[in-house]
């Protein structure tokens, strides 16, 4: 692509564009297989499965599926937490010629039966609990088939019976009323030759489903060439990274697009091994961190937030971490800059969303990173910022506008929803709904989202501004702000306090610590103390249900 202003940033040897390999995600593993065979491939709280036997499985299960009437071109849903039957059952869908459908596991009824209609699933691999709501559902819904996965498969020796995660769900069997196949019986039953389907790069590979902030959730159509080209682009970013060699720590969910591509796709295609964590929470995955040690780190600001209130983080040694990474949500300066002391390894902060299959800009690895920055447009990714009132006009620099990005990584359509994508994509570029500015050296810098705006007595005010502060405050664990109804003002600001374990702060303390950070219209009116902040799987904060639990406070 031309040059940008932003290329000047990239770290030595980053391209500012790439010749990119043309490979389905099923052929990646195969290769990988076939290169790193004794690799292992998952670590599931001490079971290792290599690449060779993980690809055996994929075959086994990618015949199964066929047989049990499943077509290429079908949609099958995969609803688990990070178990290896997800990875498993992902790449055999691939293999097969068929798409994979994520769908989160933690979902109610309804939103399962919304995800599993809207796409026309006709299939559904999930973990076993679920059955019994997959089944239920299979009326209102095209789901025919459907296997059970049991966490307990993939456990070594008595962790059957000691995994802490899941407790009493461990012993559940399938009983006769479940109608479904069990997992392991089909992959015990049928032969490991790869299935007799050719698979194709415009294929597509996976609806993953947008997390509806911006009204009804949608089904983002992504082919096997956007997830390969997303994982050539982060394998250009961060240079170093030795293939086959590396040790990744999968605390974002697969059925997430972080997980999906910068856990799952990324280690299939370089042999890397992947940690896995069924249920991300801080003291576990410490544990799991200095018992397996991984050389990449990635999750959530939540999780990193989490790790520095634990004592025991600061007595560890994290000698063999080589960088880190956090995505899905902005990550407060303060955290960057003491988890880097802590640890002794760069945090990139990636910026992306399902429909760049997750990545479009990222603080450089191994160069200059800006706190409060999401960094800049990785290769062959074009970047800029418009007016959120009128997108003919492009904004000067420093000055906030709509964040518009087009990429070979970015999606072609909204899965039977040609409004919605004719509204998002316009000449190739896609209108992502942030708001944003770029610096001289084209550094990207979130300001919030445009749906969550505050506008009080006339001023713009963005949440996270508020947020950042607050996460400064020494006695704040997690700190949400947004704006409420107000007579006076049209909306006021209004932040959401969880305060660190064994430590108090007041209402006039944070106020006036505000009062010294932020303009006087900026600080918040009013406060509320949690316990905890609502939080979607991967640990980000869902600042939409609390607006949604204070309207519904108003019409009470």
């Amino acid at each position: 692509m031309e040059e940008r202003i932003w290329h000047q940033a990239y770290a030595p040897g980053v391209p500012t564009s790439i010749d990119y390999e043309d490979i389905t995600l099923s052929a990646a593993l195969a290769r990988t297989a076939q290169k790193y065979p004794d690799v292992t491939a998952m670590i599931m709280m001490g079971k290792e499965l290599t690449y060779a036997q993980v690809d055996e499985l994929v075959n086994r299960l990618a015949n199964a599926l066929l047989d049990l009437g499943v077509k290429p071109g079908d949609k099958v849903a995969l609803s688990m937490p990070n178990m290896p039957q997800m990875l498993i059952s992902a790449y055999a869908v691939f293999r097969m010629g068929a798409t994979v459908v994520m769908v989160n596991p933690l979902y109610t009824e309804r939103e399962m039966a919304y995800q599993l209609k809207d796409s026309g699933c006709s299939a559904c691999v999930c973990m076993d609990l679920l059955v019994p709501r997959i089944n239920k559902l299979k009326a209102s819904t095209g789901v025919k088939t459907v296997v059970a996965a049991h966490i307990r498969d993939y456990l070594p020796g008595l962790k059957k019976l000691m995994f802490p995660l899941v407790k009493k769900d461990l012993h559940r069997k399938l009983r006769p009323g479940d109608e479904a196949h069990d997992f392991l019986d089909l992959v015990a039953k049928y032969p490991a030759d790869p299935p007799p389907v050719e698979v194709k790069t415009d294929d597509t590979a996976a609806l993953l489903y947008t997390g509806g902030t911006t009204g009804v959730s949608k089904g983002v159509v992504l082919s096997h060439r956007h997830c390969t080209v997303v994982v050539q682009q982060m394998e250009a970013w961060f240079q170093g990274a030795r293939e086959g060699n590396e040790r990744l720590i999968a605390i974002f969910p697969f059925f997430h697009v972080a997980g999906f591509t910068a856990m799952m796709n990324q280690s299939v295609y370089k042999g890397y091994t992947l940690i896995l964590v069924p249920r991300p929470e801080p003291k576990t995955v410490l544990e799991m961190t200095k018992t397996y040690k991984p050389t990449y780190f990635g999750c959530v600001p939540t999780i990193y937030v989490g790790l520095l209130g634990l004592p025991e983080f600061k007595d560890t040694d994290f000698s063999y971490i080589r960088g880190c990474l956090s995505g899905a949500a902005p990550l407060a300066a303060e955290t960057i800059r003491e988890f880097e002391r802590a640890v002794g390894a760069q945090i990139v902060e990636l910026y992306g969303m399902t429909e760049s299959a997750v990545l479009c800009h990222g603080n450089p690895w191994g160069g200059v990173t800006k706190p409060g920055s999401v960094g800049v447009p990785v290769p062959d990714t074009d970047c800029r910022i418009v007016d959120v009132e009128d997108d003919s006009r492009e904004m000067p620099q420093g000055e906030p506008g709509e964040i518009l990005i087009k990429g070979p990584q970015v999606f072609h359509e909204y899965y039977q929803k040609p409004e919605e994508t004719a509204r998002a994509l316009k000449d190739g570029w896609f209108y992502t709904g942030d708001i944003g500015y770029m610096d001289e050296e084209g550094y990207l810098f979130i300001v919030d989202r445009k749906t969550d705006m505050i506008i009080a007595g006339g001023y713009n005010i963005y949440p996270r501004d508020i947020d950042e502060v607050l996460y400064e405050h020494p006695q704040v664990a997690e700190a949400c702000a947004l704006g409420v109804p107000d007579a006076y003002r049209g909306e006021t600001v209004k932040a959401f306090i969880v305060v660190k374990e064994g430590q108090s702060v007041t209402e006039e303390e944070l106020t006036a610590f505000c009062r010294e950070r932020l303009a006087a219209y900026k600080v918040p009116k009013l406060w509320e103390f949690m316990d905890e902040l609502p939080k979607s799987a991967i640990g980000k904060v869902l600042r939409r249900e609390l607006k949604e639990r204070e309207r519904a406070k108003r019409e009470e």
